[in-house]
Protein backbone atom coordinates (compact mmCIF):
# COMPACT_ATOMS: atom_id res chain seq x y z
CA UNK A 1 0.00 0.00 0.00
CA UNK A 2 1.29 3.52 -0.96
CA UNK A 3 1.25 6.32 1.46
CA UNK A 4 -0.57 9.60 0.12
CA UNK A 5 0.31 12.86 1.64
CA UNK A 6 0.19 16.61 0.60
CA UNK A 7 3.27 18.20 -0.91
CA UNK A 8 5.81 20.06 1.39
CA UNK A 9 7.78 23.18 0.96
CA UNK A 10 10.78 23.93 3.10
CA UNK A 11 11.56 27.36 3.89
CA UNK A 12 14.73 28.40 6.24
CA UNK A 13 13.83 31.09 8.35
CA UNK A 14 16.16 33.67 9.34
CA UNK A 15 15.70 35.61 12.76
CA UNK A 16 14.51 38.94 13.28
CA UNK A 17 16.98 40.36 13.84
CA UNK A 18 18.86 39.56 10.65
CA UNK A 19 15.85 39.80 8.50
CA UNK A 20 15.29 43.60 9.90
CA UNK A 21 18.96 44.58 9.09
CA UNK A 22 18.39 43.46 5.59
CA UNK A 23 15.63 45.48 5.18
CA UNK A 24 17.52 48.67 6.53
CA UNK A 25 20.43 47.64 4.21
CA UNK A 26 18.07 47.64 1.35
CA UNK A 27 16.26 50.30 2.26
CA UNK A 28 19.87 52.80 2.60
CA UNK A 29 21.11 51.33 -0.31
CA UNK A 30 17.58 52.53 -2.15
CA UNK A 31 17.72 56.06 -0.73
CA UNK A 32 21.51 56.52 -1.76
CA UNK A 33 20.61 55.57 -5.12
CA UNK A 34 17.34 57.99 -5.63
CA UNK A 35 19.67 60.37 -4.56
CA UNK A 36 22.88 60.12 -6.48
CA UNK A 37 20.25 60.40 -9.75
CA UNK A 38 18.37 62.93 -8.51
CA UNK A 39 21.65 64.97 -7.85
CA UNK A 40 23.35 63.68 -10.95
CA UNK A 41 19.99 64.60 -12.91
CA UNK A 42 19.55 68.24 -11.69
CA UNK A 43 23.82 68.82 -11.81
CA UNK A 44 26.58 67.09 -12.83
CA UNK A 45 28.55 65.76 -9.71
CA UNK A 46 31.53 67.53 -9.29
CA UNK A 47 30.73 70.18 -11.40
CA UNK A 48 28.31 72.63 -9.89
CA UNK A 49 30.74 74.86 -8.79
CA UNK A 50 32.31 75.10 -12.22
CA UNK A 51 28.94 75.93 -13.80
CA UNK A 52 28.01 78.85 -11.33
CA UNK A 53 31.35 80.15 -12.18
CA UNK A 54 30.60 79.93 -16.03
CA UNK A 55 26.53 81.47 -15.40
CA UNK A 56 28.66 83.90 -13.65
CA UNK A 57 30.65 85.17 -16.17
CA UNK A 58 28.28 84.83 -19.35
CA UNK A 59 26.05 87.11 -17.37
CA UNK A 60 28.92 89.31 -17.02
CA UNK A 61 29.37 88.84 -20.82
CA UNK A 62 26.26 90.05 -21.64
CA UNK A 63 26.14 93.16 -19.34
CA UNK A 64 29.14 94.11 -21.07
CA UNK A 65 27.62 93.69 -25.16
CA UNK A 66 25.05 95.56 -23.35
CA UNK A 67 27.17 98.03 -22.24
CA UNK A 68 29.13 98.91 -25.32
CA UNK A 69 25.66 98.48 -27.83
CA UNK A 70 24.55 101.17 -25.82
CA UNK A 71 27.84 103.19 -26.39
CA UNK A 72 27.60 102.36 -30.23
CA UNK A 73 24.15 103.33 -30.29
CA UNK A 74 24.74 107.08 -28.07
CA UNK A 75 27.50 106.84 -30.68
CA UNK A 76 25.42 106.70 -33.84
CA UNK A 77 22.67 109.14 -32.78
CA UNK A 78 25.50 111.37 -31.75
CA UNK A 79 26.98 111.25 -35.45
CA UNK A 80 23.34 111.45 -37.27
CA UNK A 81 22.04 114.20 -35.11
CA UNK A 82 25.98 116.11 -36.41
CA UNK A 83 25.30 114.89 -39.51
CA UNK A 84 21.75 116.64 -39.74
CA UNK A 85 23.50 119.83 -38.00
CA UNK A 86 25.78 119.63 -41.03
CA UNK A 87 23.45 119.38 -43.38
CA UNK A 88 21.14 122.35 -42.66
CA UNK A 89 24.64 124.46 -42.31
CA UNK A 90 24.89 123.73 -45.82
CA UNK A 91 21.48 124.28 -46.81
CA UNK A 92 21.71 127.49 -45.18
CA UNK A 93 25.41 128.59 -46.57
CA UNK A 94 23.86 127.75 -50.13
CA UNK A 95 21.00 130.15 -49.45
CA UNK A 96 23.22 132.69 -48.26
CA UNK A 97 25.54 132.65 -51.29
CA UNK A 98 22.56 132.62 -53.63
CA UNK A 99 21.15 136.53 -51.49
CA UNK A 100 25.04 137.24 -51.76
CA UNK A 101 25.45 136.45 -55.32
CA UNK A 102 21.76 138.38 -56.18
CA UNK A 103 23.14 141.60 -53.81
CA UNK A 104 26.18 141.72 -55.44
CA UNK A 105 24.52 141.58 -59.04
CA UNK A 106 22.49 144.79 -57.70
CA UNK A 107 25.29 146.24 -56.55
CA UNK A 108 27.04 146.23 -59.81
CA UNK A 109 23.95 147.33 -61.49
CA UNK A 110 23.87 150.62 -58.98
CA UNK A 111 27.16 151.16 -59.53
CA UNK A 112 26.83 151.06 -63.58
CA UNK A 113 23.79 153.23 -62.34
CA UNK A 114 25.43 155.74 -60.54
CA UNK A 115 28.68 155.62 -63.14
CA UNK A 116 25.72 156.50 -65.73
CA UNK A 117 25.27 159.93 -63.80
CA UNK A 118 28.38 161.48 -64.22
CA UNK A 119 27.69 164.92 -66.27
CA UNK A 120 28.32 163.73 -70.13
CA UNK A 121 27.22 165.49 -73.05
CA UNK A 122 27.99 163.04 -76.11
CA UNK A 123 24.27 162.24 -77.48
CA UNK A 124 22.49 165.22 -79.33
CA UNK A 125 21.64 168.03 -76.84
CA UNK A 126 22.98 166.13 -74.10
CA UNK A 127 19.90 163.33 -73.57
CA UNK A 128 21.08 160.01 -73.47
CA UNK A 129 19.14 156.65 -73.11
CA UNK A 130 20.36 153.88 -71.13
CA UNK A 131 19.80 150.46 -69.60
CA UNK A 132 16.47 149.61 -71.91
CA UNK A 133 15.35 146.02 -70.81
CA UNK A 134 12.23 144.51 -72.06
CA UNK A 135 10.86 141.32 -70.77
CA UNK A 136 8.13 139.24 -72.76
CA UNK A 137 5.50 138.87 -69.14
CA UNK A 138 2.51 137.21 -71.22
CA UNK A 139 2.42 136.46 -75.21
CA UNK A 140 0.38 140.18 -75.62
CA UNK A 141 2.28 142.17 -72.48
CA UNK A 142 5.92 143.89 -72.72
CA UNK A 143 7.80 145.24 -69.89
CA UNK A 144 9.96 147.73 -70.56
CA UNK A 145 12.68 149.83 -68.64
CA UNK A 146 14.83 152.33 -69.51
CA UNK A 147 16.87 155.31 -67.94
CA UNK A 148 16.82 158.94 -70.12
CA UNK A 149 19.66 161.22 -68.82
CA UNK A 150 20.81 165.07 -69.37
CA UNK A 151 24.11 165.52 -69.91
CA UNK A 152 26.70 168.53 -69.14
CA UNK A 153 25.34 170.68 -65.86
CA UNK A 154 21.89 169.97 -65.98
CA UNK A 155 21.12 173.99 -66.04
CA UNK A 156 18.01 173.45 -67.60
CA UNK A 157 14.78 171.31 -66.64
CA UNK A 158 14.32 169.40 -70.11
CA UNK A 159 10.45 168.53 -70.95
CA UNK A 160 9.53 166.13 -73.47
CA UNK A 161 7.66 163.19 -74.90
CA UNK A 162 9.11 159.03 -74.72
CA UNK A 163 7.68 157.20 -77.79
CA UNK A 164 8.39 153.14 -78.54
CA UNK A 165 7.86 151.69 -81.67
CA UNK A 166 7.15 148.09 -81.23
CA UNK A 167 8.28 145.84 -84.42
CA UNK A 168 7.34 142.68 -85.26
CA UNK A 169 4.91 139.93 -86.99
CA UNK A 170 0.82 140.21 -87.14
CA UNK A 171 -0.59 137.33 -88.80
CA UNK A 172 2.72 136.64 -90.71
CA UNK A 173 3.20 140.25 -92.21
CA UNK A 174 5.42 142.67 -90.61
CA UNK A 175 3.92 144.80 -88.31
CA UNK A 176 4.87 148.22 -86.46
CA UNK A 177 3.05 149.41 -83.06
CA UNK A 178 3.64 153.00 -81.58
CA UNK A 179 2.87 153.57 -78.26
CA UNK A 180 1.29 155.86 -76.72
CA UNK A 181 -1.63 155.84 -78.98
CA UNK A 182 -3.32 159.42 -79.64
CA UNK A 183 -5.48 159.39 -76.29
CA UNK A 184 -4.82 161.80 -74.14
CA UNK A 185 -4.88 159.26 -70.81
CA UNK A 186 -2.20 157.33 -72.79
CA UNK A 187 0.09 160.01 -74.08
CA UNK A 188 0.48 161.82 -70.56
CA UNK A 189 1.49 158.62 -69.34
CA UNK A 190 4.85 158.54 -71.52
CA UNK A 191 6.43 162.42 -70.67
CA UNK A 192 9.19 163.43 -69.70
CA UNK A 193 10.53 165.81 -67.42
CA UNK A 194 13.61 166.22 -65.47
CA UNK A 195 16.95 168.02 -64.37
CA UNK A 196 19.35 164.79 -64.85
CA UNK A 197 17.59 161.54 -65.30
CA UNK A 198 14.35 160.15 -65.10
CA UNK A 199 13.76 156.32 -64.62
CA UNK A 200 11.06 155.30 -66.90
CA UNK A 201 9.05 151.72 -66.96
CA UNK A 202 6.01 150.10 -67.69
CA UNK A 203 3.88 147.17 -69.20
CA UNK A 204 2.74 147.42 -73.11
CA UNK A 205 -0.04 145.77 -74.04
CA UNK A 206 -0.02 144.51 -77.91
CA UNK A 207 -3.33 143.31 -80.27
CA UNK A 208 -3.76 139.74 -80.31
CA UNK A 209 -2.08 138.08 -82.81
CA UNK A 210 1.02 140.33 -82.74
CA UNK A 211 4.30 138.90 -81.77
CA UNK A 212 7.17 141.43 -80.58
CA UNK A 213 10.51 140.97 -82.20
CA UNK A 214 12.72 144.28 -81.19
CA UNK A 215 11.35 147.76 -79.77
CA UNK A 216 12.76 151.29 -80.69
CA UNK A 217 12.73 153.96 -77.59
CA UNK A 218 12.87 157.63 -78.96
CA UNK A 219 12.90 160.57 -76.65
CA UNK A 220 10.67 163.90 -78.48
CA UNK A 221 11.33 167.15 -78.13
CA UNK A 222 8.69 169.06 -79.90
CA UNK A 223 8.81 166.33 -82.40
CA UNK A 224 11.90 166.36 -82.80
CA UNK A 225 14.22 163.22 -82.04
CA UNK A 226 16.76 163.99 -79.30
CA UNK A 227 17.92 160.16 -78.25
CA UNK A 228 16.93 157.21 -79.84
CA UNK A 229 18.09 153.51 -78.50
CA UNK A 230 16.81 149.72 -79.91
CA UNK A 231 16.65 146.37 -77.78
CA UNK A 232 15.66 143.11 -79.52
CA UNK A 233 13.85 140.12 -77.45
Amino acid sequence: MSVSSPRMTIRTQLPWPMRFGVVALVGVASAMAMWSWDSGRVLPVGHSDNLREQLSDARELADKYKSERDQFSTTVNAAESQLNIERSAQKQLAAQVKTLEQENMALKEDLAFFESLLPTATGPQGINLRRMKLDLISPNQLRYRLLIMQGGNGAQTFVGNLQLAVSGLQNGRNAMINFPDTTPGEQDKFRLSFKYYQRVEGVLTLPEGVTAKSVQARVLDRGIVRAQQSANL
